[in-house]
Parts: C-alpha cells; structure tokens; sequence
C-alpha cells in the first residue's frame, strides 16, 4: 500500500464522499483511495480544521449547517489564498467605483487589497473593512448602523438592510458560507443573511469572493443562487458541474494565480 502525499483533488472527493453518505470511516476511505490509515487521518484533520467536515473517532460526517467556526479561526484558514483571491478582485474594481463590501474575513482581505485605490467610496456592514480601508484618507466610508456583534464586527438586522436599501453601488463585494452543488449561496445568520441580500439587490455587478473550502458546504440560510452573481473570485477550481453551471448562468469564474516564489 502506498502513502502518496495528500492531493487536492483526494481531499475534495473526501469531502464529496462524506457529503453523499453522511459519515465514513477511516479504514473504508483508506481502501477507496488505497493509501495508509495515517493518511487519511492527515486529511481528516486538514478538512476538519478548514470547516469541510466534522471529526469523528474513527471517522468523518458533515459538518454542522447550523453554526459557522469561530472567527478568530476563520481569519487564518487559508489566509494565504484569501490574500491571493483578494488580490485578485481588487484589479477589477476601478479607481472612483462604489461599493458594497459585507461581512468575512476573505472581505477583510479584500478591503486591505483596496487600499491604493484612489476616489471609493464604500458602504460596509463590517467594523474591521471600516477600519482597514479608514487608513487610506482619499476613500469616503458610510458605516451601516444596525447590532455589532461582538466577536466578528459584523453589524446586521433589520435597521442594517435597511440603510443598505437607500443606496445604490456600482460593485458589491460579498463572502459566503456556502455555495451548493445547485448554486445555491448560503450563511448561517439570519440577520447577516437580510442584509447581504440587500447588497446583491443593489448593486449593479456583484462579486463573490470565497476559497474552495465553501463549494459544496452546508448552511442553514439561503442567501441567494449563483444566477445573481455577476463573477466568482476563488482559489481554486471548483467542482467540474459547478463550472458547467458557472458557465450556463453566464457567470465569470476568476481563479487566483498562485503566489510568486512558492506554492501555497
């Protein structure tokens, strides 16, 4: 038996298996791929701390569609290819642009991506997007009001939607939870929920900024559907029928080149 060095591609099929049957043990998922017991408990544990699944002993279910990771956790998930897909976006938004950004940490990094831009005016729901892009003084910031909640920044609720609703934005830029197989776009907060459906309401071309680890994963609300999504920005490639469908909506699909010097 061999021990062939963890893939991309082994860790998403995991994931897929796991997603399709509800739960797998280590010995069946070592014999599917033919590798090592140890192997596979790598890659359980690598998925586990990225939020694709949760950890059983001796195996691997579907994580909770009720409770998204805690968010001093989320912000160094991946924070390397956040960095890149940031990156990324900000050279499409043009000098003198308005915009949405909504809450997440992969916003976060987009915001710090902005920051020699010159002439944005921004209108956030996000507590540390304010205060990233308050370093560069050419930028005009409109903080929504609303509830803060305490351990992300994020201001949300019906007094949030509401401002976002008096204003209308070349570009929105939103993170998500979770984006289904059928292009569904999901979160797990009702509230955050309303108020970044105001965003995909109001802007003229919407941005989708999320690493691989979100295709295929649960959550409980239902933000919108790929079909409202002007271009995904990405990691990653996605699965090969989520491309098709990208395709058929007429979605732009923008994966991050890898970063100079080194692979991830």
């Amino acid at each position: 038996m061999s021990d062939r060095p963890t893939t991309s591609n082994r860790l998403s099929e995991i994931v897929a298996l796991v997603g399709s049957r509800g739960f797998q043990t280590i010995d069946a998922l070592a014999q599917h791929f033919d590798v090592t017991v140890q192997t596979i408990r790598r890659d359980l544990n690598t998925l586990a701390a990225e939020g694709r699944i949760s950890r059983y002993r001796g195996g691997a279910g579907l994580p909770s569609s009720i409770e998204n990771m805690e968010y001093a956790r989320r912000k160094v998930v991946n924070l390397a290819a956040k960095r890149r897909i940031a990156i990324r976006v900000a050279a499409d938004v043009p000098e003198r642009a308005s915009l949405f950004i909504n809450i997440g940490s992969t916003t976060e990094q987009v915001a710090r991506a902005l920051l020699d831009h010159q002439h944005l005016r921004i209108i956030t729901n996000n507590l540390n997007v304010a205060r990233i892009l308050s370093e560069n003084t050419d930028f005009r910031i409109v903080l929504t009001g609303g509830m803060v909640r305490n351990g992300d920044g994020g201001i949300t609720g019906q007094a949030t939607r509401d401002m976002l609703d008096q204003f209308r934005a070349d570009i929105g830029i939103i993170g998500i939870s979770g984006i289904d197989a059928d292009g569904g776009l999901y979160d797990y907060d009702m509230d955050e929920v309303i108020c970044s459906q105001a965003i995909i309401r109001n802007a003229r071309r919407v941005l989708l900024v999320t690493d691989h680890t979100k295709f295929g994963r649960p959550a409980l609300m239902r933000v919108g559907t790929l079909a409202q999504i002007s271009a995904l920005y990405t990691d990653q490639p996605p699965p090969a029928a989520m491309i098709a469908l990208l395709a058929s909506l007429g979605v732009e699909l923008h994966i991050a080149p890898p970063e100079a010097g080194g692979a991830e």
